[in-house]
């Protein structure tokens, strides 16, 4: 073989692999632009390799560095950089994610035909970095989600939640106890990091059987994880970069494997208990184990080589399943607490009615029971009203793989992402009304079909096949935590609180939620 022949050849990959990279870098992207367009989108042209990353960025710094006052607008603080494009372009609009369009939806018959199909509209992420935070069902697709879906369901039949009513009432007890231990001090209480240790000794209780204490630096690696991501999502991903020693992504695969190496432990210790007898817990993590053991014994499978294949969960698969149940279990009900608190510290005729609600229906020392929390209507219209301004998950985020039609004559391109922007949809006068910014939860007086008027104009948990799994859970525990709060407590907003709401995974506040607390 002559040097000739080896330059042609290495110079004909050079040309291929150069032109595969333009295809990538440019080419494609520039043809999405031209074809989003085409469909109605408006937003700014593609930028080469970056795209939006860096204004994005940018405006979240901006909006980040300054609190807004009540009367402004959350949403241009939440997603500064979607605020300014929708007042620019209109809600037909759409961002470069690097060289990835992101097309919003906001039409809710659109909305629902994007959460009904979720074969078509798939959770895969475009990010693999993202997989080192949680996978689970929440992330899974097609096969993979059917089969997770189908033995975690048991594990939050409203009957299992029944069980761990106690364990709601034993961890906002020690967070009621906390509050008057600090209130000898001071009545001015930060109530944020008290959520987030309530709801994590909640989740690590009904899920695992343990304290907060002993679940502490599983939540501590999930935190540091989850800023992490949040870093690594707002600069362009080059494929493969993730495999590169960098200093962000050692520490997450650190990070990834010491979560992994805690979780199996706790999975390999647990289900030696269920093979010796031992373990008669009813918590999440008992009952996903013996669903996950019914599955794979129902349904057995021989590989051509007569080996019997586990048509359940893997211990690694269980792990996932653990880490969500961790992460999504603490951050959504603890967002959906913090807001409820400091919107009723604002409109005190609320919490003054629902105050009286739960005096009516448990007095102030009976512990709250399941029947009386579903008796609980004006408790229940506030909650889905604070899930309406401050949904604690604001954005989902779907990817079609392959061209798809939606709605009469909107046609998408394969590796468009879509995202459906919850709050901005909850927020909406063309659907809500001139006062769709405002506190109120009358509107859910009769339900939410009615105040929805049957329109997917309302998904604080998703809806259609893929709606959360765990909604109930949080719930119930939500309504628990309200209820003993009311008993015991009346509270005002402190003078020392800055509204600085911002977006980490959840709705989150930047300077924590100062109130006056007074005990009753």
């Amino acid at each position: 073989m002559d040097a000739s022949y080896m330059v042609a050849v290495a110079l004909a990959m050079a040309v291929w692999y150069g032109w595969k990279f333009l295809e990538w870098i440019w080419l494609k992207p520039k043809r999405m632009e031209k074809h989003l367009a085409s469909q109605g989108f408006r937003g700014n042209p593609y930028r080469i390799m970056y795209g939006d990353l860096k204004d994005y960025s940018a405006a979240i710094k901006q909006a980040r560095s300054a609190p807004i006052t009540f009367s402004d607008d959350i949403l241009k603080r939440i997603f500064p950089f979607l605020h300014q494009n929708v007042q620019t372009y209109g809600k037909n609009t759409f961002i470069w994610i690097a060289n990835i369009p992101r097309v919003y939806i906001m039409e809710p018959d659109l909305i629902k035909e994007v959460l009904s199909k979720n074969f078509n509209y798939l959770k895969a992420q475009t990010n693999p970095l993202t997989k080192l935070l949680v996978t689970g069902v929440a992330t899974y697709d097609l096969d993979q989600w059917t089969k997770h879906r189908k033995i975690v369901n048991p594990a939050f039949h409203m009957e299992k939640l029944k069980l761990m009513l106690p364990a709601f009432q034993v961890s906002c007890g020690d967070m009621i106890t906390a509050w008057q231990k600090a209130m000898k001090t001071s009545k001015e209480l930060d109530i944020w990091p008290y959520f987030q240790s309530l709801t994590a000794d909640a989740i690590s209780r009904t899920a695992f059987g343990n304290s907060y204490e002993q679940g502490r630096k599983i939540f501590k690696l999930l935190q540091i994880q989850a800023d992490l991501l949040t870093q690594a999502l707002r600069s362009i991903y080059i494929p493969g970069s993730r495999f590169l020693p960098t200093k962000r992504n050692m520490r997450m695969k650190s990070i990834y494997k010491e979560l992994d190496d805690l979780l199996i432990d706790l999975i390999k210790r647990r289900m030696k208990d269920l093979e010796a007898g031992e373990a008669n817990k009813e918590d999440l993590l008992n009952i996903l184990l013996e669903c996950n053991n019914r599955e794979a014994n129902q349904h057995q499978a021989v590989s051509k080589h007569g080996k019997k294949i586990n048509m359940g969960m893997t211990i690694k698969d269980v792990v996932e399943e653990c880490k969500l149940f961790y992460f999504a279990g603490q951050e959504t009900t603890s967002s959906l607490l913090l807001w409820t608190m400091y919107l009723l510290s604002q409109h005190q005729e609320w919490q003054h009615r629902a105050r009286e609600e739960v005096l009516q229906v448990f007095g102030k020392n009976n512990k709250p029971d399941f029947d009386g929390l579903n008796r609980l209507k004006i408790v229940t219209m506030i909650l889905y009203e604070v899930l309406r301004i401050f949904p604690p998950a604001a954005e989902l985020n779907r990817f079609i793989k392959e061209d798809v039609k939606l709605g009469e004559s909107l046609h998408l391109q394969a590796g468009t992402s879509i995202n459906l922007p919850i709050i901005f949809v909850h927020q909406d006068k063309e659907i809500w009304g001139d006062d769709a910014k405002e506190f109120k939860p009358e509107r859910f007086a009769e339900g939410i079909l009615k105040a929805t008027k049957g329109q997917v104009s309302y998904f604080p948990f998703s809806c259609g096949p893929r709606v959360c799994v765990g909604q109930n859970f949080s719930m119930l525990e939500a309504k628990m935590t309200i209820a003993m709060i009311l008993q015991r407590f009346a509270f005002e907003l402190s003078p020392n609180y800055i509204h600085a709401p911002y977006y980490v995974l959840t709705i989150q506040p930047q300077f924590g939620v100062q109130l006056i607390m007074h005990e009753i």
